[in-house]
């Protein structure tokens, strides 16, 4: 399947989602901080990164900003609690591709994980 990239600052939803991904047959590796992240962005190389918004230290949408300056192939899906049309609108604008709320719906973040490879994987 893919390679996959969780980034958030909480044990419990970092635990959660790789438990899940590994079982669908993911390779997935967790980060909880900004900077963490962006190194395992540049030595990973994974396909999909799902991103928190709200983290202690470097945020979710400045971590997509960088991100987005040098790698314009990664999958980015926002994955947070915040549920608010602004800031979903403004991370979509930012490059972001899918923005998921937590409680996370794991079909409906299934499907969003698998339709990202197929259209990454196209070529």
């Amino acid at each position: 399947m893919g390679k996959i990239l969780i980034v958030d600052d909480n044990d419990n939803a970092c635990y959660m989602l790789k438990s899940y991904l590994e079982e669908m047959g993911h390779d997935v590796t967790d980060s909880q901080s900004g900077a963490d992240a962006l190194e395992k962005v540049k030595s990973l190389k994974p396909d999909i990164m799902l991103l928190d918004i709200i983290m202690e230290g470097m945020d979710g949408m400045e971590i997509l900003r960088r991100v987005r300056l040098s790698n314009k192939n990664i999958g980015i899906i926002m994955v947070s609690g915040v549920s608010d049309e602004k800031i979903c609108n403004e991370a979509l604008d930012k490059g972001a591709d899918e923005y998921i709320t937590k409680p996370i719906d794991f079909k409906h973040l299934n499907e969003c994980i698998l339709v990202d490879l197929i259209m990454r994987n196209k070529d």
